[in-house]
């Protein structure tokens, strides 16, 4: 293989000739063998924004040559097009606070940008990675940015994708809006409803969950970029810090704003543990609905088989004719690994010491992907799966009538005591409700029409 020498502070390694990264790269791919896994799409992109952003700024400065800045941007475009994500190889689990991956992108786009200006990889006279495509940053203010601009730019596809769910949970609200069902609590019979209502509190839910997402989203909008090591700006223009948010505004087609405070941008994730949380929150809330699709489905000959869900492949090697509810057995995983992210960025948070918290790139990769699983899943159930949900009525509707609990309408009429006894009797002798009230002459056909119309039971009194 043949290879190139780079320099740094710690001495001299030998480099592959065709590696697009460094000497701090190779030295951390050397250090870090841990898991294989690397920075995920959003967060690279993110950073190679910030990195545009800034040749752009220094060189409106006149900190920053211009033919260089021009270079750098170039680099930035094609990473950002789709090239080179290939040397982007730092494991995850890295140096604190990301330095390994900030200088990942240093030494991408520096090497890169020398090829533009007709030198040869290495020659970091030409464009140098700390020097020039790190000029007025540092990791302690890269990082977190970067994750803040994953988190907006991939929490929005998130919010577009509940809203679809919403919507398909709505359209089948309105077109179950007359299947009469029994409701169920403590997993035991309840009084009637209609399953439109079931799926109407199902659009409810995912909406409030849309807006508290869309809440934590916004305050990811306020970047530290420009804090540099502690939070001063020490080594940055004083126009950098609102010039480089109007930039990554601009470039992204997205509205930042500057922090209020660039050392509690640096110290503190709050906005990742908000967003974090609010997933978290989220993935429990679809754990449950599609527990209950899974039970509504349940059958089709043994189960409750309320509702039927599309059939997406065979459910089994060895029973033919087995279908599962595969979709709703995917998004409960999802939403598992969603939570147990959430719970390695609430340990992360809190790891912060002083002016830094250097557990950013546990962060960095775990909250991109639990938004981008998280979304993914949505979709797939939203489309493969509830938009096809189609109800069985007469199912529906037996059960409603078998219920017990149809009791309950008596109470106004002939007390608790009584309806208990009613049922008590109901479920021992084989007789309805109705032959019951009856035979102890209790009221008359006419009343009990209009006292057992399920119906209106299930309307508002």
């Amino acid at each position: 293989m043949q290879t190139r020498l780079e320099k740094d502070s710690l001495g001299e390694r030998a480099i592959p000739a065709d590696a697009y990264y460094g000497i701090q790269t190779h030295r951390a791919i050397d250090n870090f063998p841990v898991s294989g896994i690397k920075a995920r799409p959003g967060y690279i992109e993110a950073t190679v924004q910030i990195k545009k952003a800034a040749a752009m700024v220094n060189s409106a400065l006149k900190q920053l040559d211009p033919a260089i800045a021009d270079a750098i941007v170039a680099a930035c475009d094609e990473i950002l097009n789709g090239k080179l994500r290939e040397w982007f190889v730092v494991d995850i689990y890295q140096a604190g606070a990301g330095t390994s991956h900030n200088m990942n992108a240093n030494e991408v786009i520096a090497n890169r940008a020398i090829e533009l200006l007709g030198g040869r990889k290495g020659d970091y006279k030409i464009v140098h990675p700390n020097d020039h495509v790190n000029m007025s940053q540092s990791t302690n203010d890269v990082c977190p940015t970067a994750i803040r601009i994953a988190a907006v730019v991939l929490g929005k596809t998130l919010t577009a994708s509940l809203r679809k769910m919403e919507s398909a949970f709505s359209d089948k609200a309105a077109e179950f809006k007359n299947v009469l069902k029994s409701g169920r609590t403590h997993l035991q019979d309840a009084v009637p409803m209609t399953l439109g209502q079931e799926f109407g509190a199902y659009a409810a839910c995912i909406r409030k969950h849309c807006e508290t997402i869309e809440t934590a989203i916004d305050s990811n909008r306020e970047l530290g970029i420009g804090g540099t090591a502690v939070g001063t700006g020490l080594n940055a223009p004083p126009q950098y810090r609102p010039m480089m948010v109007q930039a990554l505004s601009a470039q992204l087609g997205m509205d930042f704003r500057q922090a209020d405070n660039y050392f509690e941008a640096m110290q503190s994730l709050r906005p990742f543990v908000d967003l974090s949380g609010a997933t978290r929150s989220l993935a429990q809330d679809l754990i449950r609905i599609t527990n209950d699709l899974r039970l509504l489905s349940s059958g089709p000959k043994t189960g409750l088989a309320e509702i039927s869900l599309p059939p997406l492949q065979p459910g089994s090697s060895i029973m033919p004719g087995k279908i599962n509810p595969v979709a709703a057995e995917m998004v409960n995983m999802v939403c598992f690994q969603v939570i147990g992210c959430d719970t390695t960025i609430l340990m992360a948070a809190q790891a912060g010491q002083m002016e830094l918290n250097v557990m950013m790139p546990v962060v960095a990769y775990n909250l991109p992907y639990a938004i981008e699983i998280l979304g993914n899943a949505i979709d797939i159930l939203t489309t493969r799966c509830i938009a096809g949900i189609t109800a069985n009525e007469e199912r529906c509707r037996s059960y409603a009538e078998a219920s017990m609990s149809i009791v309950t309408v008596l109470n106004p009429h002939l007390g608790y005591a009584v309806a208990a006894e009613i049922a008590k009797e109901y479920l021992s002798s084989g007789k309805t409700i109705r032959r019951i009230i009856l035979d102890r002459g209790l009221m008359n056909e006419d009343r009990l029409d209009k006292l057992f119309d399920l119906k209106k039971m299930t309307e508002l009194q």
